[in-house]
């Protein structure tokens, strides 16, 4: 934890107050009412890309006045350019889904590593349409494909070839062009492995390389509806306007192949979580609220009611949530304007009163609101939630049976308050579809194949753990103890994975009857940067990326950071 709290430049740590516990933080429930922060990875990227002088051109334009064709985007850094290789396609509006399953697309991406020459564009051209079933080399970093948000595309498109701009209202619902329904990176399909970009300073933070290719693909689904206004009517056609350009962001359709990320990647995730509470604790450990962070506390506070109040979904969890986070954002503005930014350690305080007054959901809104002034503070931090995970893999087996029943006891606590032997603590089993290879969640009452479940039994594992270790020698190095107990390896690791990394286990039973797999998804969905999420069940949700964001030919001219919260003003649509 304290590796991650070092500022980079090395100079002195700045003040901070203590991290909330992990018994606080890192409960489901909690989890999955986060919210992004300005160390979200869309927000550290446009940062650095802004602070690098990256350049962006489009020096490839070959679509049909039918909206068929190949585009190519560019961008170029201080060391690498990366090319955004975009194929349009004429789909069969009965083969449109969101589902995994999918085999065509409206359109589907590469990102690719440098620029490619003709006879690579059409490597890249007979295999990229196809997505998993292409072939793909070293060279190709990121797939996507994405399908046209088919009634908001069309309206706005037409508005266009009018003249006109798209209706504030249907703006405001749909929020986005298109929607992806995957974005894959990290060697798979063949694609390059983590490893080929890992060491790169514009790709060094979580998802960067997949994040700039959501960011290039959202200029295409623009680029691309005012192009097709342009051919249905020449003489009439408008351009979106700057203001409202900028309030569509890329959607996505993801379900439930986020959730074993978080359990498969316990160091990686401690790491996201020990950032996002440092820089909390942080802002706490100030003296009080100077003028300039006060007011930009105040702004974002009203801005984040604008989007609370736009945020319209038809879930009923989450819609409830919702109502409750808007009387706790007025209950907020109230306070504030009743002076509570003017005591000393006003953002403790602040803190402090949230904690006993709102909901979670609110709650963890205010952490995010208590980061966003102070950047100078935290930014940094952005630059510390990756981590070499192989270095943690290596059993200490020199450590003693007592003292890992000790860390059991110290970090798995929770795990040992569950009655394994209840149906409900083992309701659920994860497993891979053998269609798709994707994560799939199944109810072992009534679905079989819970003989192959995934390895996110993390607590069962832990206590069943602990339940071998006290029969055995408290001497015994843990050497000893594997000999004898082959099987209990992962569950050893995850445990010594702990003792460095506080944050690494969700506290509580991802088997449960209860257990809501959506918490899992937003909780990720947050540390990228994404808002207004939208539940279409407990296992599936849609989300919008970028929206507000400036678009590549803003960048030098524009705050890359100020767009995570909407305008207050609603942009001019005429």
């Amino acid at each position: 934890m304290n590796e991650a709290m070092r500022l980079l430049n090395g100079s002195e740590m700045p003040a901070c107050a203590p991290l909330r516990p992990p018994s606080t933080v890192m409960r489901l429930e909690r989890l999955g009412a986060f919210h992004q922060t300005r160390l979200s990875f869309m927000r550290a990227l446009l940062r650095r890309l802004k602070a690098e002088g990256w350049e962006f051109e489009r020096p490839r334009w070959d679509i049909s006045t039918d909206g068929v064709g190949v585009a190519v985007y560019r961008a170029r850094g201080p060391a690498r350019s990366y090319s955004l290789v975009c194929f349009a396609h004429d789909l069969d509006p009965s083969l449109r889904t969101d589902r995994v399953i999918a085999e065509a697309w409206d359109a589907t991406f590469a990102l690719y590593d440098g620029t490619p020459n003709v006879s690579e564009l059409a490597r890249l051209e007979a295999n990229v349409p196809l997505q998993e079933a292409g072939r793909f080399r070293a060279s190709d970093l990121i797939l996507s494909r994405a399908n046209r948000s088919v009634r908001f595309f069309e309206h706005l498109v037409a508005s266009l070839a009018e003249g006109r701009q798209p209706d504030p209202d249907m703006l405001d619902s749909v929020g986005y062009l298109m929607r992806t329904t995957a974005v894959y990176g990290n060697g798979k399909f063949g694609l390059a492995d983590r490893d080929r970009i890992a060491d790169r300073p514009e790709f060094a933070g979580p998802f960067r390389a997949e994040l700039l290719t959501v960011w290039l693909i959202r200029a295409f689904t623009v680029d691309l509806a005012e192009h097709l206004a342009a051919a249905r009517a020449p003489a009439t056609a408008a351009r979106l306007g700057r203001s409202i350009r900028r309030t569509l962001g890329v959607g996505n359709a993801t379900g439930l192949g986020l959730g074993p990320f978080i359990a498969n990647h316990p160091a990686l995730f401690d790491r996201w979580i020990t950032a996002r509470e440092t820089a909390l604790a942080r802002v706490r450990a100030q003296p009080g609220a100077s003028p300039a962070t006060a007011a930009g506390f105040r702004d974002a506070l009203a801005r984040a009611r604008v989007l609370v109040a736009s945020w319209q979904i038809d879930d009923a969890r989450q819609t409830a949530r919702i109502a409750g986070l808007e009387e706790d954002l007025k209950a907020l503005a109230v306070h504030v304007e009743q002076g509570a930014l003017d005591a000393r350690s006003s953002w403790d305080a602040l803190y402090a009163w949230g904690e006993k007054t709102l909901s979670l959901e609110g709650q963890e809104m205010l952490v995010s609101l208590l980061i966003e002034p102070h950047g100078a503070l935290v930014d940094d931090l952005a630059d510390t939630m990756a981590i070499d995970e192989a270095e943690r893999f290596r059993i200490d087996a020199t450590q003693t049976v007592a003292t890992t029943i000790q860390a059991i006891r110290d970090f798995f606590g929770w795990a040992l308050t569950i009655d394994f032997d209840s149906p409900d603590a083992q309701a659920r089993f994860w497993y891979v579809s053998e269609e798709k290879l994707e994560p799939r969640l199944g109810e072992r009452k009534s679905e079989r194949g819970g003989e192959r479940e995934q390895p996110l039994t993390i607590a069962r594992d832990v206590a069943a753990l602990h339940s071998e270790l006290e029969q055995a020698d408290a001497d015994a190095s843990l050497a000893e103890f594997l000999l004898a107990y082959p099987a209990q390896r992962r569950a050893v690791r995850r445990v010594q994975i702990a003792l460095h990394h506080p944050y690494s286990e969700i506290h509580d039973n991802l088997l449960a009857a209860g257990m809501v797999p959506l918490d899992l998804l937003r909780c990720k969905l947050s540390f990228f940067g994404a808002n207004r999420f939208d539940p279409k069940s407990d296992r599936w949700l849609r989300i919008n990326m970028y929206q507000h964001a400036p678009y590549p030919d803003e960048l030098t001219t524009t705050d890359p950071d100020d767009w995570a919260f909407p305008p207050l003003q609603r942009p001019v649509t005429v």
